[in-house]
């Protein structure tokens, strides 16, 4: 794939998700949050197949980017999903267990 064409298909993503994101309610915040981490998933192994087959190396640093911003995205949004979740749970009251 020529670089051309790499670029736009970032270029056309990244509109496609501002516009996807923009439209969300926050009421559907946090299962957009789950769907995301799965999304971001395959990116990682996206990422690692790039860097796999790389024949130069501008291919793999464009993978290794991948691998480290979806693994950033995954992790935070997991962090952040617990963190959401923690407010459902009940706190106890009294110095029991």
């Amino acid at each position: 794939m020529s670089l051309i064409a790499v670029v736009t298909v970032f270029v056309l993503a990244v509109f496609v998700g501002l516009e996807v994101i923009a439209k969300v309610p926050q009421t559907l915040h946090t299962p957009l949050m789950s769907a995301t981490n799965a999304i971001h998933g395959v990116i990682l192994v996206g990422g690692l197949l790039v860097m796999g087959s790389a024949d130069s190396t501008g291919m793999q640093a464009l993978g290794a980017a991948a691998v480290l911003f979806g693994t950033l995205n995954v992790v935070g949004g997991f962090v952040i999903t617990d963190r959401m979740l923690e407010m459902f749970k009940t706190k106890r009251r009294g110095g029991g267990k």
